[in-house]
């Protein structure tokens, strides 16, 4: 993958991993399309990209409705733009149990990780394989690996994007789309102050473990290589990662841990 003149989407560009991403992909002379929930955030990351000479389109959208992201798509398409990369790191946390969890949380959760993925890679995929090709990706996390406490549905949106993702890319090997799945373990980021917990309600606080991971910025330069390469798998952290490793080799290791580790 050469970024040189692709004309890249970025969802959850407003702050975190994706914003990040796109301002390292503004030095690439690119074209960024970038889409969030949170349009002031959007103004002044392209702001930012811009200084680049990098050329931006924003794109409000809010992955929990359906029509918003059908609005978004005849926005991009309706502009007879040529869509070579679709990136996605929109995404929401969760901070609750189960058992205290009603199921309209669960169902939110999954509308916004799983749902808003799937609605607007299905209205880009076409184009993409009329056009020859094109690169999509999306974020799971450790999560997406083995469950975790306090996780349960925001682990199982990206367990499920795994299983998608992974079809996706065999069905169309011959349409010439490669598909990566972002892994990220403890980023610097508000995905924990914007989780939710068994009310509905953000959790407001940063993770001691999540305060101590890699810069956004450091994520974006491990990303943005693993995409150049186009591995199928990118992870993303520092020594927690070994946690993947552990639950593929040591899975009654793993099981010991899971019940040990600080969740919050």
């Amino acid at each position: 993958m050469n970024f040189t003149g692709k004309t890249i989407w970025i969802t959850g560009a407003s702050s975190g991993i994706g914003k990040a991403v796109a301002l390292h992909l503004s030095k690439e002379n690119t074209k960024l399309i970038l889409s969030d929930i949170d349009e002031k955030g959007l103004t002044e990351v392209a702001t930012l990209c811009e200084t680049n000479n990098c050329t931006t389109l924003i794109v409000p959208i809010d992955l929990s409705d359906e029509k918003s992201v059908e609005l978004a798509a005849k926005k991009v398409l309706g502009k007879n733009i040529k869509v070579d990369c679709l990136y996605q790191f929109a995404g929401i946390s969760q901070r609750s149990l189960v058992n205290e969890t009603p199921l309209a949380i669960d169902r939110k959760i999954f509308e916004i990780n799983f749902f808003g993925a799937l609605a607007l890679t299905k209205a880009i995929l076409p184009e993409m394989i009329k056009n020859g090709g094109g690169q999509l990706a999306v974020t799971s996390s450790l999560v997406g690996k083995f469950g975790f406490p306090y996780r349960s549905s925001y682990s199982a949106t990206k367990h499920a994007l795994h299983g998608y993702f992974e079809s996706l890319r065999a069905e169309n090997k011959a349409n010439n789309i490669k598909v990566s799945i972002f892994i990220p373990g403890r980023v610097q980021t508000n995905i924990s102050l914007n989780a939710i917990d068994k009310d509905g309600k953000t959790h407001g606080k940063m993770d001691e473990g999540q305060s101590s991971g890699i810069t956004a910025e450091k994520a974006a330069k491990i990303i943005c290589r693993g995409l150049q390469c186009e591995r199928k798998e990118i992870l993303v952290g520092g020594t927690e990662l070994i946690m993947v490793h552990i639950r593929r080799f040591l899975p009654r290791l793993y099981y010991y841990m899971s019940t040990r580790i600080k969740p919050m």
